[in-house]
């Protein structure tokens, strides 16, 4: 299987010089919620011949999608421009910009250098200030600019809030068709905007739960492809699969540590579920827990110092942490209602969960001390939440009522901005990649 094409890198990465000031005076505090969307003017990128102009017209489409769909951004619409851009290389007319409320303008332009290279120059400039905030020039194969396009998102995230963007990432998930005694789960993966779905399982064995590695090169994923629960390793470039182990009774795939050297997983022996350590590169096993209740779901605090899990010792499912060797555990939540498959944010300073509470489900948030819980969302089901990797976005499947194929759904921290991401068929399990490197 040739995937080398999802993580064809970007060739070239430069900033570019401009005698005009670069500070920027436009700036949003994504921290507050239910923010006002910055408005952006994003013209047609240039180009001196069609084939140029129509790559460009479509990294701007991109580029526009993926902004908006952030929430923090209002992409105002081109028919409302009054100067009409031939040359990035010359000042905008500013004030033409002010008439029509744009806080900033991106332009861009695309050069087909040769049949196999593509350059793609782009500004941003602040229209109130009249500063030029960013350059970047960037080129790569015809075939990879959808890459650029969410490049160039993720800089104009950066610039504009202070956080890292996301665009730039892969979603794996479970693909599932057919009847729901019948159901056929194939291991899946796209871009984190629902583009260029591609299947990475021909559907002829089930399987659940992938993970992604901190490396972005590696997913794990529990399959019943002999009958008996096991664990893979699946390396997307490659496409090479290794069996991880054979672990019946397992019903969640292993979580990668921060370093991606170890994985973390529970274990049911006897009846009763643990959580164990391994070493990928030994396949040594360490238990971490040894109670009569049900120890499962762990996952790693992004220093790899902690794991929290949920866990029943307490008479129903809450939320624990321990640290990495299996002391110190403590309980964190005391509300109403069960929670399960806790997520710690890459950013260290929350925790994602899953919660059953008068016969609905919520995806909620709280800090690593249980403190400040927040519910995100609430319906018929809704479960399995999942990071991007800059802590401020949630996917998680949903089912909206019984009987309905599961849909992967996204949620800001703030609790808006509530959108269904896009796949072929029905989808489960999501689990958001690092950004690509």
């Amino acid at each position: 299987m040739k995937l080398r094409l999802f993580f064809s890198l970007v060739t070239m990465w430069v900033m570019i010089g401009f005698a005009v000031p670069a500070k920027a005076e436009l700036e949003i505090d994504i921290t507050r919620g239910h923010l006002e969307p910055t408005p952006l003017a994003i013209p047609a990128f240039t180009g001196s011949s069609a084939p140029e102009r129509e790559i460009g017209e479509l990294i701007a489409n991109v580029i526009r999608a993926d902004l908006e769909r952030s929430g923090l951004f209002k992409v105002l619409d081109q028919a409302s421009y009054i100067e009409q851009q031939t040359n990035i290389d010359i000042q905008p007319r500013f004030a033409d910009w002010r008439v029509i409320r744009a806080d900033a303008l991106l332009a861009g332009r695309v050069v087909i250098e040769n049949e196999n290279r593509v350059r793609v120059d782009m500004r941003l400039w602040d229209v109130f200030a009249e500063t030029h905030l960013f350059g970047q020039q960037m080129g790569t194969t015809p075939e990879n600019w959808r890459r650029i396009a969410h490049k160039i998102a993720d800089s104009i995230y950066q610039k504009l809030t202070g956080e890292s963007g996301y665009f730039d990432t892969r979603v794996v998930f479970i693909a599932e068709s057919g009847p729901k005694i019948n159901r056929t789960k194939r291991l899946a993966i796209m871009d984190q905007d629902g583009a260029n779905p591609t299947f990475l399982t021909p559907g002829s064995y089930t399987v659940l739960t992938p993970r992604f590695s901190p490396t972005t090169q590696q997913i794990t994923y529990l399959s019943y492809a002999t009958q008996v629960p096991s664990v893979f390793l699946f390396n997307i470039e490659t496409g090479r699969q290794e069996v991880l182990g054979d672990f019946p009774g397992m019903t969640f795939a292993p979580r990668f540590s921060p370093d991606g050297k170890k994985v973390i997983m529970s274990l049911v022996r006897a009846g009763n579920s643990d959580i164990w350590l391994m070493d990928l590169r030994t396949r040594r096993r360490v238990q971490l827990t040894d109670s009569p209740a049900i120890d499962t779901s762990p996952s790693f605090s992004p220093d790899g110092s902690k794991i929290v899990f949920n866990s029943d010792r307490g008479g129903s499912s809450q939320l624990y942490i321990m640290n990495v060797d299996g002391s110190g555990t403590h309980r964190i939540t005391f509300g109403d209602g069960r929670y399960s498959a806790p997520v710690w944010s890459p950013r260290g300073d929350l925790i994602a969960f899953t919660k059953q509470n008068k016969g609905q489900f919520h995806i909620g948030v709280m800090r690593p001390d249980g403190d400040g819980e927040r519910v995100l969302t609430t319906a018929y089901l809704d479960e399995g939440p999942t990071w991007s990797p800059n802590g401020r976005v949630l996917m998680f499947t949903r089912e909206t009522r019984p009987g309905a194929g599961p849909k992967i759904w996204s949620i800001d921290l703030t609790g808006a901005n509530l959108r269904r991401v896009p796949t072929p068929e029905d989808s489960s399990d999501p689990a958001w990649s690092p950004l690509i490197e």
